[in-house]
């Protein structure tokens, strides 16, 4: 009997998704909690597992289509059961032309009728009927024949072996596929991440390992073919297969094509991608964008942090200035709510928020990702570390869920962790402002007694909808951010 499979629930809010790839062909067979599609939503990558096991009939959707929730994607059917039923059929026509034999007949029709699957558990059968060619061909055929046989079906349906070894490697979807994309086996890697999980860096290893095989066998096979016969031909041309599918160019995106002036690539818009040129586009035609600069002397800052980094580190924490940042940036929220609200322009009302939860912009693979840190101002400062790092950690290997992007109420942007200074950041609505962090860098400060010293100065882009912050409000905001980060003990001890 077929099943349909529908798209189920990809989560809260969310009506369709994008097929990303198609992970199964007709054909095959699958076993329940299998990934069959890589859907992508308006923020992450999700994995379609399939509710039970069987073999597909048919796939009714394509990549790149846009698939509603509970919309069919495939049909499968249970494997060994349903087969059975159209033995005693397929027989009966074939029992009057062989009379002498009819229990071989009707022990033969299921072996044929079999799926493929179980002809794969017989392979010492095949060779058997290849070399006896001197006997006649109705005792070759029957050994197959006993009882064993029809009971083999269920057990390769439940055991087939490769297909379903992808399953158990602790990898994102977002790490899967970009193994598939350069040609890596993921079994064959063992994973650096919590967990023993596989990392891009990891898949990213293998692949330079391989370039600098390709790079190297040239020179052996020219020493070979040196002392070598001409005959060798073969051992020539490997090292050419091999640098070909390590090659960057087939990871450049896009479809190859070409326009009047020459020749271009052309990359079908993501959903992520859709979905934040919306939200850009709202926040630019909505929103009077006022933008403050200034700098927060942080010399006595890194000097605390350089000092305490290895306590950290002995606990798997990596201390870096964010957590201060965000710590200085929620504690400095708590005193100035128009900062940490939102515009209601349909209901005419201003909605202040009493909780902090800040949206920390990450670089990922799919576009810029903004999760949330919840409760921000009530983290300490090691907790803070601990959840930025594990908040990034997933979302790069795409394992982060819908809910960690929901919820913000101010965001931070961190252009220094790449480079640059200062910048005009675009405020994510409907929150009200966002704070852009450049990279610190040396600059010689007139200190107060009109001496001049190398300071380390961290430059500051804040940006901001003027219809509920005024200029006044933003500049003590940041003043206080300012303040915290100078003095990293009030830090500490802020509430």
């Amino acid at each position: 009997m077929s099943t349909e499979i529908k798209l189920p629930s990809l989560g809260e809010g969310i009506e369709s998704g994008d097929v990303l790839e198609i992970l199964v062909s007709v054909g095959d067979v699958i076993k329940k909690e299998q990934s069959l599609l890589e859907m992508e939503t308006d923020k992450a990558t999700v994995s379609v597992p399939s509710p039970s096991a069987g073999k597909i009939l048919s796939i009714a959707v394509k990549e790149g289509q846009t698939v509603p929730v509970g919309t069919v994607i495939l049909t499968i059917e249970a494997v060994g059961a349903a087969p059975t039923p159209p033995a005693p059929t397929a027989a009966a026509p074939t029992a009057p032309t062989a009379p002498p034999a009819p229990p071989e007949a009707v022990v033969e029709v299921p072996a044929a009728v079999a799926p493929k699957a179980a002809e794969a558990s017989l392979p010492p059968i095949v060779p058997a009927a290849v070399n006896a060619p001197a006997k006649a061909a109705a005792p070759v055929i029957v050994p197959p024949a006993p009882a064993s046989p029809p009971v083999a079906p269920p057990a390769t349906a439940i055991d087939p072996g490769t297909p379903f070894g992808d399953d158990v490697i602790p990898a994102g979807p977002a790490i899967r596929r970009f193994a598939r994309e350069v040609g890596v086996e993921l079994s064959e890697i063992q994973g650096s991440g919590d967990g023993g999980r596989i990392t891009r860096d990891d898949v990213l290893a293998v692949v330079r390992h391989a370039n600098q095989t390709a790079r190297s066998a040239p020179a052996a096979t020219a020493a070979t073919a040196a002392t070598v016969t001409p005959t060798s031909n073969v051992a020539v041309e490997a090292p050419a297969t091999t640098k070909t599918s390590a090659s960057p160019k087939s990871t450049l995106p896009g479809t190859v094509g070409a326009d009047d002036y020459g020749p271009i690539r052309v990359e079908r818009m993501s959903k992520i991608r859709k979905t934040i040129a919306a939200q850009m586009h709202k926040s630019w035609s909505t929103v009077p964008r006022v933008v403050n600069f200034d700098d927060a002397d942080v010399t006595e800052l890194e000097a605390f942090r350089q000092t305490s980094k290895d306590d950290y580190a002995s606990r798997g924490i990596k201390l870096t200035t964010m957590p201060f940042l965000i710590k200085a940036v929620a504690t400095a929220l708590k005193h100035h709510p128009s900062l940490n609200a939102m515009v209601d322009p349909e209901n005419e009302q201003i909605i202040y928020k009493d909780y902090v939860n800040i949206g920390i912009a990450v670089d990922s693979d799919r576009g810029l990702v903004v999760p949330t840190l919840k409760n921000s101002d009530k983290m300490s400062i090691p907790d803070i570390a601990y959840a930025l790092s594990d908040l990034s950690s997933r979302v790069r290997n795409n394992s982060f869920a819908v809910s960690d992007l929901r919820g913000g109420t101010f965001t931070i942007s961190n252009l220094g962790a790449i480079g640059g200074t200062y910048s005009t950041p675009i405020v994510n609505v409907p929150e009200v402002a966002i704070l852009l962090v450049g990279r610190s860098r040396k600059m010689p400060i007139v200190m107060d007694d009109d001496s001049i010293k190398a300071r380390l100065m961290m430059p500051l882009s804040l940006a901001y909808d003027h219809r509920l912050v005024d200029g006044a409000s933003a500049a003590r905001f940041l003043n206080d951010i300012i303040a915290y980060l100078e003095a990293p003990s009030r830090l500490l001890l802020a509430i």
